[in-house]
């Protein structure tokens, strides 16, 4: 197999310093050549040479201009390029570097200086591959590393919140809905898309400070009396104190979910009384989500109710129990809505979280 060469564009407008520098380099490189600015442009793109032998002075689009639009092109930009000048252009030196050249080279040219100065800048340009490489490679090996870290706090966020609705056996996927509608109509609302892969994830924290509120209460099958509904309203401030400390990320969100998701939009929620826009707006989305999957499942004092009829008592909430803007927003993805109901079915279930923001 024969030994691979690099190739050097050689460009010139004079057929005599064409033929000259080709049989100065033809043993050690492969060749290609043109005689013009823009000929020269497309056989660079094409061929992606990995040097460039250029004339300065040549008409049309001189040397400079040529090297110009060499860097600007992101396919050829970071092929070094070498200026072969005549002794008068040597002023030009400046200019040359400006253009982004790295070297010069006088004529009427001298082989073994044109073989030194090729050689010196190949190696350059080699050494700067290899670092970028290993540099792409190292990026990879970390964001594979983050990605990895991430999948594992996020598999510990959802065992945790699911160890808060393990009493109760009639919520099976109520966290996986939920959080997924969340996350559908954050984005319909504009949220960046960073944020809501972070209301997907954190929203399952909701109702974390269940891990506090008794069996009898949790589980009693008929309505809380004025005792007991003060005991279950204490799970937004219990799951604001398992999660606070955290300076950022989901868990702080999850802070934030967990202690607000209640309020109302009329200042009628708990457990602080806030009225609209003092309520975060996670909250305000969230407070949506996890009244509507409540509504279409069963629970231990209550039936499901038919979709529709569940859809008509949000609408109903809007103004009162929910911001209007998130409750418009809620009807906008409604398709999208009833796809994630179908897909996250109790029954479908298994202990694994199944991440994904496709259908949100």
């Amino acid at each position: 197999m024969a030994k691979w060469k690099p190739e050097v564009l050689v460009v010139d407008d004079e057929p005599g310093n064409l033929e000259l520098l080709r049989q100065i380099l033809q043993d050690k490189y492969e060749m290609s050549f043109a005689t013009d600015g823009q000929k020269a442009l497309t056989v660079a793109q094409k061929a992606k040479p990995d040097i460039v032998l250029l004339d300065v002075m040549m008409p049309e689009m001189d040397g400079l201009e040529v090297c110009r639009r060499l860097k600007n092109n992101p396919v050829t930009a970071k092929i070094p390029v070498i200026f072969v000048t005549a002794m008068g252009d040597v002023d030009n030196e400046e200019k040359g570097f400006e253009a982004g050249g790295v070297d010069y080279i006088t004529k009427p040219v001298s082989a073994p200086i044109v073989h030194a100065r090729i050689r010196l800048h190949l190696e350059l340009y080699n050494q700067n591959r290899v670092l970028e490489e290993r540099v792409e490679q190292r990026t990879r090996q970390l964001r594979h590393a983050y990605e990895t870290i991430k999948n594992l706090s996020l598999d510990t966020i959802y065992r945790l919140a699911r160890a808060a609705e393990f009493k109760d056996e009639d919520t099976g996927a109520h966290i996986l809905r939920m959080s997924n509608y969340s996350a559908a109509v954050a984005r319909k609302m504009g949220f960046e898309e960073k944020t809501v892969e972070s209301i997907l994830y954190a929203a399952p924290l909701h109702d974390i400070g269940k891990i506090g509120t008794p069996d009898r209460i949790l589980l009693k099958p008929g309505k809380l009396d004025a005792a007991e509904w003060e005991i279950m309203k204490q799970h937004t401030i219990n799951g604001g104190i398992i999660l606070e400390g955290s300076e950022k990320g989901f868990i702080k969100l999850g802070e934030i979910i967990a202690l607000t998701h209640h309020e109302r939009w009329d200042g009628t929620g708990y457990p602080k009384g806030l009225k609209g826009n003092a309520i975060p707006k996670i909250a305000r989305i969230i407070a949506i989500a996890d009244v509507f999957d409540a509504l279409t499942t069963k629970r231990p004092y209550k039936e499901a109710f038919p979709i529709e009829k569940s859809f008509a008592i949000i609408k109903e909430g809007r103004g009162s129990q929910f911001d209007p803007a998130v409750v418009d927003a809620f009807f906008a993805v409604k398709n999208d809505v009833l796809a994630i109901k179908e897909k996250y079915k109790d029954e479908n279930q298994s202990l694994l979280y199944k991440i994904t923001s496709t259908s949100a």
